[in-house]
């Protein structure tokens, strides 16, 4: 009776103690690399992949309310903003909002007509 109690607690608390050692040796090796290291060049390299892979399934595969949203929409927002990102210097901020703006236009203007 008492183990049906304790028992999503010893998860929850093995879950956390499994996050939080790699974040505590995260912390503890970060001063060490150096910024202009080899390993360093490679840990942004493997972020930006992922990062890369996330928007491309995002916009290939999605799942929830943008997978009801045609996949021309959908690549024709992020060519739009990869656009105005670049041709803004590199504004995040401008790129994110047009290209927000591209496909709520292009998914309304598909209802509409």
């Amino acid at each position: 009776m008492m183990g049906e109690f304790w028992w999503p607690f010893a998860v929850i608390l093995t879950g956390a103690a499994a996050t939080y050692i790699w974040r505590a040796l995260g912390i503890a090796l970060s001063g060490r690399v150096g910024t202009d290291s080899r390993i360093f060049e490679w840990i942004a390299c493997v972020a930006y992949a992922l990062l890369a892979a996330l928007i491309a399934r995002m916009i290939i595969f999605p799942i929830g309310p943008l997978a009801e949203t045609y996949l021309a929409d959908r690549l024709g927002a992020a060519v739009g903003a990869l656009a105005i990102y670049f041709l803004t210097r590199n504004n995040l901020l401008a790129g994110v909002s047009v290209g927000t703006a591209a496909l709520v236009a292009l998914t309304w203007s598909r209802t509409i007509f």
